[in-house]
């Protein structure tokens, strides 16, 4: 696969003696909320946003497996981001990350992560986007969360831990300023704002008329982010009517033009660059992407003014 490192060489390096304390540490980009109701006025749209990154399974690549906190510390090394992570659970109903069902594809480890007991998980190691053994081990959602803190925002999808059991871990952690779930309907929704009425979530819908049904929820839009869609060409309208409500839009960059690039279709860095502000200036405020420093990196130019969001980056 095609890959530029940008920024990674001595980064990388260090990150691949496992964080010794004879090791520099990165000066990470980072995205802070205060508190519940400070991280809602980040996500609420306002004309002056900044736009930013969501970086897909954390921003692998080579040489930094998918949900591996070495990954995310390299991720914001380099570029503003918020993490998107994927949660599983284990035999003895701890709770890890890993994108699949089963271990194969990103582990050493063999089967099903539900057969394994979270000490059995601890022996295996994670596997980068070329499929090579790394040095790092399978993260808890609990690290995640610690780690987060002060850091960035964490977006917990499903998999196979419902909403409330996701709303719980975040509760336990008291990390309200730096996580929130994924809801994959309207009903996930209300039960997440039932749950926790501070709590933000991630809904997803593509359609006027769907926003519209929103509306009929009880759930403020303050408490949202949209997902609109993983497809290029959605109607404007769609972002405008969010936009109305006061919500920021996210598309998803991994199944159209970061496939693209690469299988080559996209031929260098310039174009991807400006494939990216398309995103943006077709009305999204957040792009995810599996190239999330290249993403992160084009949208740089774009947050580089006054703005009220300016005091979350740091």
């Amino acid at each position: 696969m095609k890959y530029p490192f940008l920024f990674a060489g001595l980064l990388g390096a260090a990150l691949l003696c496992g964080f010794s304390s004879m090791a520099p540490k990165p000066q990470l980009r980072t995205i802070q909320a205060r508190d519940a109701q400070h991280l809602k006025t980040f996500f609420a749209y306002s004309p002056d946003r900044l736009p930013f990154v969501s970086a897909h399974r954390g921003g692998a690549r080579k040489g930094f497996p998918e949900n591996c906190l070495a990954t995310f510390e390299n991720t914001l090394g380099q570029v503003h981001a918020i993490l998107e992570i994927d949660p599983h659970y284990t035999r003895d109903s701890a709770i890890v990350l890993m994108h699949d069902a089963t271990l194969d594809r990103t582990s050493t480890g063999h089967g099903k992560v539900a057969d394994y007991t979270l000490k059995d998980l601890q022996a295996f190691k994670l596997k980068d986007t070329e499929g090579n053994v790394t040095p790092y081990g399978i993260p808890t959602l609990d690290e995640a969360l610690d780690w987060a803190k002060g850091k960035t925002i964490l977006v917990l999808d499903k998999k196979d831990v419902p909403i409330e059991a996701r709303v719980r871990k975040i509760e336990q952690h008291r990390a309200e300023a730096h996580a929130i779930v994924m809801a994959y309907s309207f009903e996930e929704a209300q039960t997440c704002y039932r749950l926790n009425k501070k709590m933000l979530m991630e809904v997803m819908f593509d359609t006027v008329e769907k926003v519209r049904a929103f509306d009929q929820t009880g759930v403020p839009w303050q408490n949202v982010v949209v997902f609109v869609s993983h497809n290029l060409g959605i109607d404007p309208a769609v972002f405008r009517e969010i936009h109305q409500r006061g919500a920021m839009c996210m598309v998803g960059s991994s199944r159209n033009y970061d496939m693209q690039y690469a299988k080559g279709e996209i031929k260098s860095v310039d174009e991807l660059n400006r494939k990216y502000l398309s995103i943006i200036d077709s009305g999204a405020d957040i792009i995810e992407a599996d190239l999330a420093i290249e993403a992160g990196t084009a949208l740089k130019p774009l947050q580089n003014r006054t703005s009220s969001k300016a005091l979350y980056f740091r």
